[in-house]
């Protein structure tokens, strides 16, 4: 493990942009930035507009290290350069931002009030290549629609089951069981989430370490002890689909809880922007964030 990536995602102020869009959302995101599906053929196709797209965010002069502690990156991105380096290498060596990964497959049908993730048969594989391409950490995602404790329990269990196989691959494992924004029982379901987290950590090795990735709470500073947890390097919040001005606003109530943004991040994007343009738009954008990530 890269000392000095750890020391700056434990310590270091800012934020962790999410750049990892993939599969389905792939064409949203890239409708959201002006791309239709018009403008490519195939999937390679696709795949090269939206890395054309994430190219164009990480050497803007706005993506810099002074507010962004890290990005996470989808693998067609991993596997791909920017000037004639592998995406991680650049965001390390050129911008000082640390890489992590998205490793899941996606999430399998809702049983329980929960989505779990599809099985990942070519994990070992994966985290291999991750580390062979200077990758610090990884991120999965599963969703929990309802306040169910059995179905809780069981999205908590395959997080950290799947965690120590990326811990032991000497990779740092983003764990996340997203809240939906949506649901009527939110704040119940993030209390017995809060509880099967903090139990799965006190089961874990004194050296080993994760992040968690969670939506951003109904009761304010709900996660302060899991923040506080001497295995949790830091705990960063998804937007959950809120406008990036809501998200902010809510993030700014949870001490020591620091933004790790998708759609907050790049929703006034536009292809047809010219560098200018582009470079203020998301200038302003990481700027708000990351006073929101500081409180």
């Amino acid at each position: 493990m890269n000392e000095k990536q750890l020391e700056r995602i434990k310590n270091g102020k800012g934020f962790v942009a999410a750049l990892d869009q993939s599969g389905g959302s792939t064409p949203k995101a890239l409708s959201e930035y002006g791309v239709e599906e018009t403008a490519y053929s195939d999937e390679e196709g696709m795949y090269a507009a939206v890395h054309e797209m994430r190219t164009r965010i990480i050497k803007s002069k706005a993506f810099d290290s002074e507010r962004i502690l890290g990005a996470i990156l989808f693998e067609n991105t991993m596997d791909r350069e920017i000037d004639g380096k592998l995406t991680s290498d650049y965001l390390w060596e050129e911008k000082g931002i640390v890489p992590f990964l998205k490793v899941d497959k996606g999430l399998a049908d809702e049983e329980n009030g929960v989505q779990l993730m599809k099985p990942m048969p070519d994990l070992d594989g994966l985290l291999k290549r991750a580390t062979e391409r200077n990758i610090f950490g990884t991120k999965m995602r599963s969703v929990i629609h309802k306040a169910q404790p059995d179905g809780i329990k069981q999205v908590v269990d395959q997080q950290f089951e799947i965690g120590k196989q990326i811990a032991a691959a000497g990779l740092v494992p983003i764990i996340e069981p997203e809240v939906s924004v949506l649901i009527d029982d939110k704040a119940q379901a993030e209390e017995l989430l809060k509880h099967e987290i903090a139990k799965h950590l006190s089961e874990l090795d004194p050296d080993t370490k994760v992040m968690l990735k969670l939506t951003i709470p109904t009761e304010d500073n709900l996660y302060r002890d899991l923040i506080e947890d001497p295995h949790v390097l830091r705990v960063v919040a998804l937007s959950g689909g809120y406008p990036q001005k809501e998200a902010n606003e809510k993030l700014t109530r949870n001490h020591g809880l620091i933004a790790s943004f998708s759609r907050a991040l790049a929703q006034d994007l536009s292809f047809s922007q010219s560098e200018e343009e582009f470079d203020r738009t998301l200038s302003a954008a990481i700027e708000s964030i990351y006073a929101a990530s500081i409180t």
